[in-house]
């Protein structure tokens, strides 16, 4: 892995300028700078079929082939963030949704974790709590790509609205709502993992 180069000794505008002279140091020294940031993006979105590696290297390929568009509007580094997400999201949607999660498709210590969520009344609030994140993991693999996304982000990352908004370039209203719609549709299909009788998706 790559070094974290500092940043009081990392001058992104010289760097850039040099890239797009092709400078294959510049070039270098800019992923070494970024890998950090796009490693922990395609790590926390990571589809289950796609090595971490193969899905960064594509993020770098994209960032390098896109350079020319980048105008400052905003940070250089929203800007890669952007550009990950995107990837991420064009790698979940490119595979097959999983069936729906079953509670015969769970292992003991998430059946077991499950019944203390129950035995609590707790419904969906307390899925933050569970022990075994893997539930969580599956249920939201069962959701639409974006809506995956922006429930890791927004819960499981712990990220907040205008983070998520740099992040994606999404506006804050559709945060919201896609947010409130997205956690509907997870409460409904973990009152169905429990057993609570809800039918509809």
């Amino acid at each position: 892995m790559p070094g974290v180069m500092a940043e009081s000794s990392f001058d992104m505008p010289a760097c850039l300028e040099g890239v797009r002279r092709r400078d294959e140091e510049a070039a270098r020294r800019l992923v070494e700078h970024l890998y950090p940031l796009v490693i922990k993006i395609v790590r926390s979105h990571l589809p289950r079929r796609t090595a971490e590696e193969d899905l960064a290297q594509t993020v770098f390929m994209r960032i390098f082939a896109n350079l020319g568009q980048f105008r400052g509007a905003v940070p250089f580094e929203h800007w890669v963030s952007r550009i990950a997400v995107n990837a991420c999201l064009n790698q979940l949607q490119s595979e097959k949704i999983r069936p729906e999660l079953r509670h015969a498709d769970l292992q003991e210590n998430e059946v077991a974790a499950l019944e203390r969520v129950n035995a609590d009344t707790a419904e969906l609030d307390a899925v933050d709590h569970l022990a075994a994140r893997e539930i969580v993991e599956k249920l939201l693999e069962s959701l639409e790509p974006r809506d995956r996304l922006l429930l890791t982000l927004l819960h499981l990352e712990g990220r907040s609205v205008e983070e998520i908004r740099q992040i994606t370039g999404w506006n804050k209203s559709l945060i919201k709502v896609r947010a409130f719609r997205a956690r509907h549709r997870l409460k409904k299909r973990y009152a169905r993992l429990i057993g609570t009788g809800e039918k509809s998706l």
